[in-house]
């Protein structure tokens, strides 16, 4: 399920060192600028129409009473607590108004795990391993999940979680520049050694450790992540035997880590979240693009293919066959992912009846359509309202910026 609200690869910036002055400058201005945000009046319009929102569609009556309490805790200290039922009603809503997302028809069976009480790096870090474990059920199966950690207050920051994803492969970078492993990678897998990692065996799939900055941390530390937590896929072709000699893996959660949950105005910036992969995510860009593993010219020679000329079109047929290994392999191996052609019916399918409630559907066609075959598929006929709802799973720019391990001093 493509429930990130992100396309792999897509409009990455070079991961460097070099800019993290530029980075603290920004995640200033930044952080001034939410902070004013989520202050006083704003705040309170936002906490109102959330919680009119929750019991409007939920059906709990007059929200009258229960915006009168949040009205008076924000008086008292500045924000609120969201009850455990708003929380999950909350999450839910981000992951519908997710304007990036093609599996949204999914949105109301996204499990919420609800551990606001953890604000220590190590315990952030158990947990979001406890995460991985928990969205594979019976070892193939994997679920919708989030996990919502302690968000921020005024005064307080809540934790941070550096990594893009829970589980991401390293990108080690040679004095000559070559990189071994993800492209992607290089800024955070440098800052992770620089806090003491010792890094893996060096093979292009070595996962990260989870980089964290637990409430009150001036640094984030370090934490491997138990093997145990970290479900992959080897990628075999169904017809072709030398393609198991090119080593290829990946992943089989797509747990989603830099990602800032807001709701009615609180910022959750530590809450991982997750569906399972659409095989192009992996297939048509994590493996495939030319800043990512870029594997087609290899598939291409394993193939036999004429690469001499862009017009033999060897790079399409390479990318479909490298799609059709992704494919296979997480069938053969009973693990959960859907294709791009299904997925897209699914999405049309959400649209009929969210528009069938009233409700219109939010959605960018640039990330909706599929990277492979996009015309083959009902979701690139037409057009979206490219309109942003709330609650939302938000980008900020220092958390961009930390994923690229670009440090500066702030916390946020």
């Amino acid at each position: 399920m493509r429930n990130v609200p992100r396309r792999a690869g897509h409009g990455t910036p070079a991961d460097s060192g070099t800019r993290a002055s530029g980075t603290a400058d920004r995640a200033a201005t930044h952080r001034r600028a939410a902070d004013a945000a989520r202050d006083g009046p704003a705040l309170r319009r936002a906490a109102a129409e959330f919680i009119r929102l929750h019991h409007d569609e939920a059906r709990r009556g007059d929200p009258a009473p229960r915006i009168a309490g949040v009205f008076a805790e924000i008086d008292g200290t500045g924000t609120y607590r969201h009850t455990h039922d708003e929380l999950v009603f909350g999450a839910r809503l981000a992951w519908r108004n997710a304007a990036r997302c093609i599996g949204r028809l999914y949105w109301r069976s996204l499990h919420v795990l609800d551990r606001r009480e953890l604000t220590a790096a190590g315990d952030i870090a158990a947990a979001s391993a406890e995460h991985l474990r928990q969205a594979v059920r019976g070892g193939r199966r994997i679920r919708p999940l989030i996990t919502v950690f302690a968000p921020d207050a005024p005064g307080r920051p809540g934790p941070r979680i550096w990594n893009e994803q829970l589980i991401r492969y390293a990108g080690y970078e040679s004095p000559d520049g070559r990189i071994v492993g993800d492209p992607r990678n290089a800024g955070i897998t440098a800052f992770a050694r620089g806090l003491g990692w010792p890094g893996g065996p060096g093979t292009p799939f070595d996962v990260l450790p989870l980089v964290v900055q637990g409430t009150g941390d001036d640094r984030p530390r370090w934490f491997w992540l138990p093997p145990d937590a970290v479900l992959e896929v080897p990628i075999e072709h169904p017809d072709h035997a030398w393609w198991a000699g090119l080593g290829l893996r990946w992943h089989a959660v797509p747990a989603l880590a830099c990602m800032c949950l807001e709701i009615g105005g609180v910022c959750y910036p530590a809450a991982p979240f997750n569906g399972w992969y659409m095989g192009t995510e992996i297939g048509a860009r994590n493996l495939a693009d030319s800043d990512r593993y870029d594997l087609l010219p290899r598939v291409a020679r394993g193939l036999g293919l004429d690469t001499a000329s862009d017009r033999s079109l060897w790079k399409d047929r390479a990318l479909v066959e490298l799609n059709r290994a992704v494919l296979h392999s997480f069938d053969r191996a009973g693990i959960t992912m859907t294709d791009h052609h299904t997925e897209s019916r699914r999405f049309l399918a959400h649209v009929g009846r969210e528009e069938s409630k009233g409700r219109t559907v939010g959605a960018d066609w640039s990330w909706i359509v599929p990277p492979l075959s996009g015309s083959t598929t009902p979701v690139f006929h037409r057009t979206y309202d490219t309109v942003e709802r709330h609650p939302a799973y938000v980008h900020h720019p220092e958390a961009l910026a930390r994923t690229r391990g670009e440090s500066g001093r702030a916390l946020v």
